[in-house]
């Protein structure tokens, strides 16, 4: 099986000249079929260019990212990816069905297969008796698991995830998190997440890369033990270990030892 992402040379700026912000600095990554990556690193480390450049929202300044064996260009007309953003970004004239429906609409998806792709999604994610809502009746929470829904309708094999549950508080923010690998065991999607919170990034990550500052380059990479993802795992000690080795690669300890 091809993996699901490569990142050779990748390198990004903004501008010219004196005033050129440099985002990102020859960057290589490799994301197999069915794994779960997060970027990690300060604000401004280029985390979020990098995943937008993988979705083909803007273009590297050098080097070359493959999805699924193609282009990213061709991957996204081919919806070989789904992405969900910290806003759920939902439209509020559609149902919550609709919004599930959108891109398959889009692609031409007969009316009765988007509405029974989108009742599947619904009851995956645990909201089938909201169909028929509006995203303004729904909370936060159940706002982003229809984002996340929506971004799975074409079936895609990998999902990009930019801080989604970053305006959630603690409590459903750990629920989403535990519902999150519900849903990418069920589905065998390959995930790349950013976030700013090392315990997130540990409890859901087989990988946790990390980034330096401005221009970003990942300077580590800390694997998290492939165990069961529960409640149980946050009280770990294999858990603290990870968030420990994190918060050293962050701080530049590791790359120094």
């Amino acid at each position: 099986m091809s993996d699901a992402i490569t990142i050779a040379g990748v390198s990004k700026r903004f501008g010219s000249g004196a005033t050129a912000v440099h985002a990102l600095e020859s960057v290589d990554l490799v994301v197999g079929p069915g794994e779960f990556v997060s970027l990690i690193g300060p604000s401004g480390c280029g985390k979020s260019t990098l995943l937008r450049i993988i979705a083909d929202l803007i273009p590297p300044t050098q080097g070359t990212v493959v999805v699924a064996d193609k282009p990213v260009g061709t991957a996204r007309l081919d919806q070989e990816y789904g992405i969900a953003f910290q806003q759920a970004g939902l439209l509020e004239w559609r149902s919550v069905r609709a919004n599930i429906e959108l891109p398959l609409q889009l692609h031409g998806v007969g009316r009765a297969e988007r509405r029974a792709r989108a009742m599947e999604l619904l009851e995956l994610v645990g909201l089938e008796e909201f169909a028929d809502h509006h995203p303004s009746q729904l909370s936060g929470g159940m706002q982003q698991r229809v984002a996340i829904a929506r971004a799975l309708a074409p079936r895609p094999a990998l999902l990009l995830m930019d801080e989604p549950f970053g305006a959630l508080d603690e409590m459903t923010r750990e629920r989403m998190q535990a519902e999150l690998i519900r849903i990418c065991a069920e589905t065998s999607a390959a995930v790349v997440f950013v976030t700013h919170s090392i315990p997130e990034a540990v409890f859901l990550s087989r990988r946790v890369v990390v980034m330096s500052p401005r221009p970003g380059r990942i300077t580590a990479t800390v694997e998290v033990p492939d165990v069961v993802r529960n409640e149980d795992f946050r009280e770990d000690e294999r858990f603290y270990a990870a968030v420990t080795e994190v918060r050293e690669a962050l701080r530049g300890r590791l790359a120094a030892a």
